[in-house]
């Protein structure tokens, strides 16, 4: 088992139809969601399809004997040995932003008809150069924590035991997060102190060496108050205002600032609101989502879930996953928890741990009822009877990830 790797298909499917392709391939993700296994993965398909040993250059520029290679020179050193032939090469290249200036040298080549792949730190690759340099000339392969059916399948190639109670598997990865290395540790607490520590490295390695952030406290606390609100309707003035009543001031242009570090390392997505009368997207409050749940846990001793944002964040990274846009609609007074779109298919979603309560279920219905097009509505739930009413398809929302359905 040691040598295996587990293989994500969704992913592998996503970059297949660019191996050949010009374009140099940028995989991003949060910290530890399993990059640096996808390239090996990506290696193995490319043998399983007939390219040569020989033909495969992998660099992970985190461990030796790469240490050293800082520099474009140096990058050079490392790569030209092993493309003198004049062969193709699928060239790896992990970790890449301890290469200051790696933008000039990658694009070189790929000009030269190369097959290039890259990993590194999202504050860098898509806050930095890369995105002016290479602008036209890549990809961008955006990876996320294990989805519900990802997390059983990894169960599964680790050997451990996945029952028939889908709910009970569902709220221990609601709590457990999906991070895939957690997975190794049976222990509760161990798992929060690896998540926790995930974060701190991201801030340590991605952000601190990227931007310049003089008040760390200050930005801690706007960290934290996100994380605590994720699924919340929330904004740079709000999030001010709430630390002034602690007695931290912090303008609302910082947090702006704060708040776009954050996305921009993928610790947290925004979720903007989008008027469904005018049609207009609307500025000011937005929602924003924790990119896993294990955040949340690792940073919390409060074990309780709050299951209606807790649902919601899980949906929202899932249905990002698999390629579809978000954004939460206003309906008057009312709000839609999501309207996704993939292509030209738009779809409104509301989502509920249970609607067995009337009026609960009067008011998870309301929001569907304003809104006069016929696209599909879906009603999300934890409950098993589903109550179906004027055509929403009423879903259980743990079984419809088990399975990696897509809407529609």
């Amino acid at each position: 088992m040691q040598n295996q790797i587990f293989k994500r298909e969704y992913y592998l499917n996503k970059i297949r139809g660019f191996y050949e392709s010009d374009l140099v391939k940028v995989i991003t993700g949060i910290r530890r969601c399993g990059k640096s296994c996808f390239m090996l993965s990506v290696i193995d398909d490319l043998k399983e399809r007939g390219i040569s040993d020989g033909d495969i250059i992998y660099l992970n520029l985190d461990t030796r004997p790469y240490l050293n290679v800082t520099s474009p020179s140096a990058l050079s050193e490392a790569i030209d040995p092993l493309i003198s032939d004049g062969r193709k090469k699928y060239i790896f290249i992990d970790e890449v932003q301890n290469v200051r200036g790696f933008e000039r040298i990658v694009n070189a080549y790929r000009e030269s008809g190369h097959s290039l792949f890259i990993t590194g730190s999202n504050s860098y690759l898509l806050g930095g150069e890369l995105v002016t340099k290479l602008t036209g000339r890549y990809i961008e392969i955006e990876m996320f924590t294990l989805t519900f059916n990802e997390y059983l399948d990894m169960k599964r190639f680790l050997g451990l035991t996945v029952t028939d109670d889908t709910h009970g598997e569902f709220d221990e990865y609601i709590r457990q997060g999906g991070f895939p290395k957690a997975l190794e540790f049976p222990n509760a607490d161990d798992r929060a102190l690896y998540t926790q520590s995930i974060i701190e490295q991201i801030f340590d390695k991605d952000i601190a060496r990227n931007r310049k952030i003089r008040n760390v406290a200050s930005f801690e606390r706007v960290k934290n108050f996100v994380i605590n609100n994720f699924g919340s309707m929330i904004s740079a003035q709000s999030i001010a205002a709430a630390l002034k009543k602690e007695q931290i001031a912090v303008t609302p242009q910082t947090v702006t600032r704060y708040l776009e570090i954050l996305e921009s390392a993928k610790i947290i997505y925004s979720c903007p609101r989008f008027d469904l009368r005018s049609k207009k997207a609307l500025s000011g409050e937005q929602k924003y989502y924790l990119a896993d749940l294990g955040i949340y846990f690792s940073q919390n001793v409060d074990a309780r879930v709050n299951y209606g944002a807790a649902l919601e964040n899980i949906l929202f990274c899932y249905l990002k996953t698999k390629g579809y846009k978000l954004s939460v609609g206003r309906i008057g007074n009312l709000e839609c928890d999501f309207i996704t779109r993939k292509h030209d298919d738009y779809y409104y979603i509301q989502v509920a741990m249970t609607i067995m309560d009337p009026v609960t279920e009067e008011r998870e219905y309301r929001p569907f009822e304003r809104i006069r097009d016929n696209y599909p509505k879906y009603l999300f739930t934890l409950d098993t009877l589903r109550q179906n009413r004027n055509g929403i398809k009423n879903t259980d929302i743990a079984a419809f990830m088990r399975d990696g359905k897509d809407l529609g």
